[in-house]
């Protein structure tokens, strides 16, 4: 495993809520750099500054993830979980005016 891979994959919504896994710092950085300019504030920074250590071999991949998710909470960015989704759409099979 390259010393960027994150043990477990953050998944989050992009897009129009479109999912998608960030599986290294690497791919954090990224989209970290892509986040518009105006909507940074302090948890950017901090996940920033958090990739970039990780890059420089300063800390773990997994504390840079630890950080990239907390950012990704506050901004509502965590994708739901795919057993969530499947019992959302399991109860309204059941009962179809639970919609």
């Amino acid at each position: 495993m390259k010393p960027d891979m994150f043990k477990e994959p953050v998944s989050i919504l992009v897009g129009l809520g479109f999912p998608a896994e960030i599986c290294s710092v690497t791919d954090a950085y990224r989209h970290l750099c892509e986040w518009p300019v105006r909507l940074r504030d302090n948890s950017h920074a901090a996940a920033v500054k958090a990739c970039g250590a990780a890059l420089r071999g300063e800390i773990e991949a997994d504390t840079a993830r630890g950080v990239f998710a907390a950012f990704a909470a506050k901004h509502d960015l965590l994708a739901p979980e795919s057993n969530a989704i499947a019992a959302a759409r399991l109860s309204r099979d059941r009962d179809p005016q639970v919609r």
